[in-house]
């Protein structure tokens, strides 16, 4: 029963990570009672984390009755296998499943590759690849309500709206003003914004712009 799966759900997290963020967003779209434990891993990481984690010692970690799973994109695909009464996040067709799991990978190796360097750059410049990360995402997006297309709020939807709080912060640090590079991309943003586990799930842009902020000092760039 489906109640007696959902027994055991427990998620390692940082408050602020776009990976953790998709795994709540999932759950939450699925209805999943689960513990959630903040890990601070800007300080000291818990023994249970490094026990859990002990290849790349990151969160999220998801633990389901003792069982332990690692990289957000992974957990998503493992809460839709085990748990697929309740909105599946991927297609059932094995073409768009795997193209919904290349937009996804997109946007881990772009989105985020490229995001990130708001961290490490010393110097303030226009992310070009960003600006063009964007209109690519726009173009895939196309005229749909959602990533999932007819499928609605789905796998790349969960995979992508958590870095939407990093837009803010791209335009203070590049100039980028996601407004006008992909309105579209924008307003779906509002869209995903009005479920409530996107809204219960992410912080705000201000929120994120200070931890960008806290990580460029780390890095001696402020």
């Amino acid at each position: 029963m489906a109640g007696e799966k959902n027994a055991g759900l427990l998620l390692l997290d940082f408050w602020v990570s776009p990976f953790g963020q998709r795994c709540r967003i999932a759950l939450a779209e699925k209805g999943l009672p689960y513990e959630y434990v903040e890990e601070n891993i800007m300080a000291v990481k818990s023994d249970r984390l490094l026990r859990s984690n002990p290849v790349y010692k990151q969160i999220p970690v998801l633990l389901h009755d003792g069982r332990t799973f690692i990289e957000s994109l992974i957990i998503l695909q493992y809460l839709d296998e085990f748990f697929p009464d309740t909105h599946p996040l991927l297609p059932a067709d094995p073409y768009e499943r795997a193209h919904a799991r290349f937009w996804a990978d997109y946007v881990d190796k772009k989105v985020y590759g490229s995001g990130s360097k708001m961290y490490t750059e010393p110097q303030m410049q226009t992310n070009k690849e960003m600006v063009e990360i964007l209109k690519t995402l726009e173009g895939e997006l196309a005229e749909k309500e959602f990533f999932g297309g007819e499928h609605g709020f789905g796998f790349v939807d969960v995979a992508l709206i958590p870095f939407t709080a990093w837009f803010e912060s791209f335009d203070k640090y590049w100039g980028i003003k996601v407004a006008e590079v992909a309105p579209k991309l924008v307003a779906w943003a509002a869209r995903c914004l009005e479920r409530e586990s996107v809204s219960n799930s992410l912080y705000s842009p201000q929120k994120v712009y200070e931890f960008a902020g806290m990580m460029r000092k780390d890095f001696g760039n402020e």
